[in-house]
């Protein structure tokens, strides 16, 4: 049972039990009070743990799971609970106070992007968290750049863990900087180590409470998990009078000059508030009588234009801060109506996005959807515009995790589940049936990372062929990050990495039950166009239809990809869609021909990359018959790449961070450099880049707190401290190749004391000796 008491309210009791859930399907619905955010991060930050506090706080949850133990709410696979690790995103409505949030739990290793690329594609907001010990890691920035691309601005920085030892509020606020993540983070709590003032000269690690800068109060937790809100005075003088801090509390003094440079910064972005700070009267006491509801507003302004990162801190295994962010994503965070959206009138008609496909033995095929306009209902009769077939809906869901509740219906800016869909895949359009063709357009994609390792998947006996074939589909259908094709008559399927691959080949056997043995892993290496000019009549293809004769002029331009350009375009520069999105027409025969002939290159099987081609005017090609346009635009293609040459192999590079001690350092640069690395910086701790920082931001203007506000995160306490704390860290860019086994070589060459974490670099070329190496290791040289 948790209570939760305020000074001025009394104390409340949190009552047991689960909420009604549901949506309200009456006039009380109001789409101003959803939040549609995911919880984003590195592996190992605390997403699912600050996730069960969150459902624990909210009333969802008597009690809460953790991850070691494997008993978490949105970790519910068996392979999530036996590795400790969140393989899918999860989707659970959460109701705090007058709000409804639309949470998504997503996985933080890399392996598993794919499911924050399709999260980030339908929320609105988010909340990345950041490990204090570490700060910003190379998948923090990762997932901020998936933010990025798909328009998610308004986010909220979580400070975590900052009760373990090592754990600094500045350090993590500054690495935001560092990273150049945003240029205006504006802490809005200040971190509580100990209410006793010695502690703070031991160096002893902890949170006890936070101070909330904007509605200028305290909050304590007790080791039983009870929270206390204090109030703080809006006096300067009552200020080292207050009960709840000693008055020698190293914090007491710092708490004016937080709070006065919290709203100088924030003015800089309102003129209003501006104008209001300017004309208070001199006394400090002014800036701690300001209107904390005015101060809300203009904070959600800046936070809705991306003008400050708001930062919170806490620890969520404690259960430390939950509140307090809670409230900050309700205040904060954007509602469907704050993003741009179709106006919204009773005949509206439906258009949502299908996010995520998943299987359930019980009730199918799942599709997870966005409402992003109108009202769906049960039993709607809907268009896959990108595939161009009809959908009848029979169930719709709302998801609690691993737990289902039907309702009658998804209104506008809503997150749900339906059932019952055929053909749909992550990333299409759906519409109302019979709406008109302005708007049956598709919206926006969700782009699968490219594959960087493949396996063989060899079936134990002829009778296994079919059902493992069958499985790998609806495997790839459920997870579009995976490819999987046939090669010289072997089934290969196409992953993130080795982690990917051991996660597929693991549901396989437990989840589809079929029989088979896996090959060998290796990186997916491509080919880029090779150095010589097209031939004349290149693009000229005759065959023989009827006994009769057929020239076919396919109106292809090919050429090497330049930076920051596309790579298949038609009519005015326009991006070719896929083959499913537009059936029946021309261009549709002529991109699945092209797509045929990308597949493998005739020089090296490899997939083919960087290429620009520009389909020109259809009109005058010779023939309307679908297969042979199709067959036409394969063969040309195919004919251009022969005529070019082998061209540059391309192969898939990581960033590479390894900790190890100082005895250890030597070692690890020498195998780094010896396979093909390089190293990028040589550092103290795990704070380091990953090749892509040009330099930080500015801390102009940015309040920075003082080191001592984490007593076992400052310089003096890691000295007191032991070694493990002062470990040696470098960062490098290496091929892929030469670490898929690096786990073992590191533990060797670190006496099994040596961290490391990868994240994808992307294809680079590779040198002629090296090419000639891969060629050989595919069997083409």
């Amino acid at each position: 049972m948790f209570w939760s008491k305020c000074r001025l309210g009394g104390i409340q009791k949190i009552r047991d039990g689960c909420l009604h859930r549901g949506y309200a399907t009456g006039p009380t619905y109001d789409p101003s009070k959803i939040r549609n955010m995911a919880l984003v991060a590195h592996i190992d930050s605390g997403k699912t743990t600050l996730t069960e506090s969150i459902l624990l706080k909210s009333s969802y949850l008597s009690a809460s799971g953790t991850v070691d133990t494997g008993s978490t709410t949105t970790d519910f696979l068996p392979v999530e609970r036996e590795r400790g690790i969140t393989v899918q995103s999860a989707s659970i409505p959460v109701q705090w106070k007058n709000w409804t949030f639309n949470l998504v739990d997503t996985p933080g290793h890399a392996d598993f992007g794919m499911e924050v690329e399709s999260a980030s594609r339908v929320v609105d907001g988010a909340v990345v968290l950041i490990d204090s010990v570490e700060g910003v890691e190379s998948q923090t920035k990762g997932v901020w750049r998936q933010l990025d691309r798909y328009g998610v601005n308004t986010r909220i920085v979580f400070l975590n863990k900052l009760d373990r030892p090592g754990g600094s509020f500045k350090a993590s606020l500054v690495s935001l900087l560092k990273h150049r993540l945003h240029p205006n983070p504006m802490a809005l709590t200040l971190p509580i180590a100990s209410f006793n003032p010695r502690h703070y000269n031991e160096g002893q690690p902890g949170i006890q409470g936070l101070v909330d800068l904007v509605r200028w109060n305290v909050w304590k937790w007790n080791e039983e998990g009870e929270a206390s809100c204090h109030p703080l005075p809006e006096d300067v003088e009552e200020l080292e009078k207050m009960d709840i801090f000693p008055s020698s509390h190293p914090l007491v003094p710092h708490l004016v000059p937080a709070r006065t440079q919290l709203l100088e910064n924030l003015s800089m972005f309102s003129e209003e508030l501006m104008e209001s700070l300017l004309s208070m009267p001199s006394d400090p006491s002014a800036y701690l009588k300001f209107d904390n509801k005015v101060i809300m507003r203009h904070l959600r302004q800046a936070s809705l234009k991306n003008q400050i990162l708001p930062v919170i801190c806490g620890a969520a295994m404690k259960h430390v801060g939950t509140d307090v962010v809670m409230d900050y994503i309700g205040e904060l965070l954007p509602s469907p109506m704050d993003v741009t959206h179709d106006v919204q009138r009773n005949n509206t008609p439906v258009r949502l996005l299908a996010w995520k496909v998943n299987w359930d033995d019980k009730r199918g095929w799942m599709t997870f959807v966005r409402v992003y306009s109108g009202k769906l209902t049960r039993q709607s009769t809907l268009l896959n515009t990108n595939r161009n077939q009809k959908e009848k809906v029979a169930k719709l869901l709302l998801l609690y995790a691993s737990e289902a509740k039907e309702v009658d219906e998804l209104p506008f800016g809503s997150i749900g589940v339906i059932l019952g869909l055929k053909h749909t895949r992550t990333g299409d359009t759906l519409v109302s049936a019979g709406v008109s063709d302005v708007f049956k357009s598709a919206m926006r994609d969700i782009t699968p990372p490219p594959a960087v390792m493949s396996a063989s998947v060899i079936p134990r006996s002829h009778a296994d062929l079919q059902p493992v074939q069958d499985a790998l589909e609806s495997l790839s259908r459920t997870d579009p990050s995976l490819r999987v094709d046939v090669q010289e008559g072997q089934i290969l399927v196409h992953g993130l990495g080795a982690l990917h691959l051991e996660i597929v080949e693991g549901r396989l056997r437990d989840e589809w039950r079929v029989n088979f043995e896996f090959g060998r892993r290796y990186v997916s290496y491509r080919e880029a166009l090779g150095p010589k000019g097209p031939p004349e009549g290149w693009n000229i293809w005759e065959t023989e239809l009827g006994g009769k004769s057929i020239s076919v002029k396919m109106p292809l331009t090919v050429r090497p990809l330049e930076l920051e350009e596309q790579g298949i375009l038609y009519e005015k520069g326009r991006p070719v869609p896929t083959p499913e999105s537009i059936p029946g027409s021309s261009i549709a025969y002529v991109a699945e021909g092209i797509l045929n002939a990308l597949s493998n290159s005739p020089h090296s099987s490899l997939p083919l990359t960087h290429l620009h081609i520009t389909v020109g005017s259809m009109k005058d090609i010779g023939t309307k018959v679908p297969s042979i346009i199709t067959r036409a635009a394969a063969a040309t293609l195919r004919t251009r790449i022969r005529e070019a040459g082998i061209g540059p192999i391309l192969e898939p590079f990581i960033f590479l961070k390894v900790s190890v001690s100082e005895s250890s350092l030597g070692k690890v640069v020498k195998d780094l450099t010896e396979r093909g690395g390089e190293v990028l910086d040589l550092g103290e701790g795990s704070d380091g880049a990953d090749g892509q920082d040009v330099g930080g931001y500015s801390d102009d203007g940015v309040y920075v707190p003082p080191e001592w506000l984490s007593p076992s995160g400052s310089p003096t306490s890691l000295s007191r401290s032991s070694v493990s704390y002062v470990k040696r860290s470098i960062q490098g860019v290496a091929p892929l190749s030469q670490f898929l086994d690096y786990s073992n070589r590191l533990r060797s060459m670190s006496e099994g004391h040596g961290l490391f974490e990868m994240s994808s670099a992307g294809f680079r070329d590779v040198s002629e000796e090296r090419k000639m190496e891969i060629l050989r290791e595919i069997g083409r040289a």
